[in-house]
């Protein structure tokens, strides 16, 4: 079964259930996803969706980053329910080590020798683990690495 199918699947299902929140989420999320159809003029592969759903996410963590320091706990509450919703549709994240592994490998690959080449890394990296790891933390890695 295809991943919009599935949200197509579940959408109908907590409509049936009465869980409105989670209505609310899931036809934001298929509400993107139909704006990103419209921009290609063509159906979406379920990679593209997936795609969709982890720019979804990522602006769901900011957002809750900037509520936090906005000391607005109830967005806070909202936005990190509508992240648990979405987060099984997300790809399975890789673990720290399996980074670890790739991120040595792109530094070989690119023979970066300093933090100032993490730009040569990142660019290696990021292709590989798009939507498997956040940004964020695989940045931080490659500077610990590169700083070693």
């Amino acid at each position: 079964m295809s991943l919009l199918a599935n949200i197509d699947k579940d959408v109908a299902e907590a409509l049936k259930a009465r869980e409105m929140q989670k209505v609310t989420v899931l036809r934001g999320l298929k509400s993107d996803i139909k704006y990103r159809q419209i921009d290609k003029k063509d159906s979406l592969t379920d990679k593209e969706v997936t795609e969709v759903v982890c720019s979804y996410a990522k602006k769901c963590q900011d957002s809750i980053a900037a509520f936090k320091k906005g000391n607005r706990e109830d967005l806070v509450e909202k936005t990190e329910f509508e992240l648990e919703v979405i987060a099984k549709y997300l790809p399975e994240q890789l673990s720290e080590d399996k980074l670890r592994e790739i991120i040595k490998a792109a530094i070989e690959e690119s023979g970066a020798d300093s933090p100032q080449k993490m730009g040569l890394v990142m660019k290696i990296v990021m292709p590989k683990v798009k939507g498997k790891a956040d940004g964020n933390i695989v940045s931080k890695i490659a500077s610990e690495l590169l700083a070693n």
